[in-house]
């Protein structure tokens, strides 16, 4: 009988984002952490914007998260793998991640976890999105502007990066409509597995809770965020993939 041994994916966690009460999600984020079964888990993978606004310089880190921090390294000294992707709020990531032992990967990957083949990112930029997206994105991935913003002094580049995120979050405080085959994301997917078998694919980003099956008869599942809830997604390796998305009791 085959072992199972558990892969865990989870997203938007937006640590630091000053809505509802940040302390008490990162709390809730490094509980999660920490009831993982490190003797049963494979894998965790970070599907983006797991921080609210992270920009490293060459020589400086955000301060805190600690606490987080420590319960990923915890996981990692036990054997587990922990694999992240950039979002789109937590792009500005250079080697930190890496020198924790954290593995970076590019969206869209596709690896194979017992058997059945998943397609993993955070989800933003991918399929037909609208051009200004598209271009800001581009902006913010661009390594000329990203040198230039971090000539500015932390205490500045960061209440800049703040303002913005926060008000991004404020200006979609109903949240988000999934569109269903509407959406970019259905269409890459749709597209993508013309050309490579796939048999889950998992992304954040849309801050919805999203599971659709694909014209190809793939899954489609898109992972809430933190904001009220702690939604993950797990497989064990073997045939069975589900996840915890109930809302929290208040």
């Amino acid at each position: 009988m085959a072992e199972r041994r558990f892969t865990y994916f989870v997203s938007d966690v937006h640590l630091g984002l000053d809505v509802n009460s940040p302390q008490e999600r990162e709390t809730r984020f490094t509980d999660f952490l920490k009831s993982l079964p490190k003797d049963g888990t494979e894998a965790l993978y970070l599907l983006g914007d797991i921080w609210d606004f992270w920009y490293e310089y060459r020589d400086v880190v955000p301060k805190g998260y600690v606490r987080v921090f420590a319960a990923l390294t915890e996981l990692m000294d036990a054997g587990v793998k922990v694999y992240f992707f950039q979002g789109n709020h937590d792009v500005w990531t250079y080697r930190y991640f890496e020198e924790l032992g954290m593995k970076r990967l590019e969206q869209p990957a596709v690896v194979e976890i017992g058997g059945s083949r998943f397609c993993l990112g955070h989800g933003d930029g991918l399929g037909p999105v609208p051009a200004g997206y598209r271009f800001l994105r581009s902006v913010f991935h661009c390594r000329v502007l990203q040198r230039f913003f971090s000539m500015l002094h932390p205490w500045i580049a960061f209440r800049i990066g703040n303002a913005w995120s926060r008000r991004s979050r404020l200006g979609r405080k109903s949240g988000y409509f999934f569109r269903g085959k509407d959406e970019p994301l259905y269409k890459f997917a749709a597209d993508f597995e013309k050309r490579v078998p796939v048999d889950f694919f998992v992304f954040g980003h849309y801050h919805a809770d999203v599971r659709m099956r694909t014209p190809g008869g793939a899954d489609l599942i898109v992972l809430k965020d933190w904001m009220d809830s702690s939604p993950y997604l797990y497989f064990d390796g073997i045939s069975t993939i589900g996840g915890y998305f109930q809302k929290r009791e208040k």
